[in-house]
């Protein structure tokens, strides 16, 4: 009786927990605490896609390899201190993941405005959005109208 009791006591505890727990995620998280936020971080990408056009794709990979083992978190971001060896010179990581100085510029100029507000996270995520909307890699925009035709009167003539 005792052991029923007590399992009862949990499910009514683990059911009361889980029913006050909801995400808070929606797009305009930052309306209020940081307005200019998106605006911030679009005008630095695209001053960060002028000098180089391929950081889109950089920023995509680094949100990628910064979510992809235990959630995104900006430990991507980490650098090392002391004997703490940071995730930007991790083995998987070195060498590999580009675009650091673009968060650490978007960081700075978020900083300035709404300082201690938004989390580095945050900032790579709407860093790799807005990088691969800029540069059209997911917008729905075929970018290739003018090659097709090229490659079918090929085609035509080599059958």
């Amino acid at each position: 009786m005792g052991s029923s009791c007590r399992a009862w006591h949990c499910l009514l505890a683990l059911f009361l927990l889980s029913s006050a727990a909801y995400g808070q995620l929606s797009p305009s998280f930052y309306a209020r605490s940081c307005p200019t936020l998106q605006l911030i971080v679009r005008a630095t990408m695209l001053k960060a896609l002028l000098t180089e056009r391929r950081m889109g794709a950089s920023l995509l990979r680094l949100h990628f390899h910064d979510c992809f083992v235990q959630g995104c978190d900006g430990s991507i971001l980490l650098d090392d201190v002391g004997s703490f060896v940071g995730e930007k010179t991790a083995f998987p990581n070195v060498n590999s993941v580009r675009g650091y100085e673009v968060i650490d510029e978007i960081k700075k100029n978020v900083e300035l405005v709404c300082p201690g507000v938004v989390s580095c996270a945050d900032i790579a995520a709407l860093a790799a959005r807005d990088g691969t909307f800029l540069v059209r890699i997911y917008n729905g925009q075929c970018t290739c109208a003018c090659i097709l035709p090229k490659v079918h009167i090929y085609m035509l003539h080599t059958v």
